[in-house]
């Protein structure tokens, strides 16, 4: 992207709109109203390739569990094993005597990220589970 051209373009917003979106662009530390759009549009095109396709996709999968649930990590194991998305990487974090952290990023088509991530945020002993969705650009 370092190559693209930046085209400027306006936009047209009432006051209290505009108001509320300066507010908002302050509260999450962007430093402006251009960076802010351009992370709204790049995050509806994830959204949009996610909704709209069988194209390759790739899934964060965030999991919290308790690592002393029988059979819960050879059950993840097999999951990721026999699943039709591709895992292309895993992080475990030791949070306490009872509770892991583990990242698992799946590529994929949209049904086959959501499906594994599912089966595998359905487990017994599973405490959290959310996907994040990304795709390239």
């Amino acid at each position: 992207m370092a190559n693209d051209a930046i085209i400027r373009f306006s936009i047209s917003l009432p006051e209290d709109l505009l108001v509320s979106l300066d507010h908002q662009i302050i509260n999450q530390g962007y430093v402006s109203r251009s960076e802010f759009v351009r992370d709204l549009i790049r995050e509806q095109l994830v959204e949009d390739r996610w909704n709209s396709s069988e194209e390759t996709v790739i899934g964060v999968l965030t999991l919290i569990y308790d690592h002393h649930q029988r059979d819960l990590l050879q059950r993840m194991t097999d999951l990721q094993h026999e699943g039709d998305a591709q895992i292309l990487c895993n992080t475990h974090v030791h949070i306490d005597h009872h509770n892991c952290l583990e990242t698992i990023m799946i590529k994929g088509t949209p049904s086959q990220v959501e499906g594994i991530a599912s089966k595998i945020g359905g487990l017994k002993g599973i405490n959290f589970s959310k996907l994040t969705k990304t795709a390239s650009f």
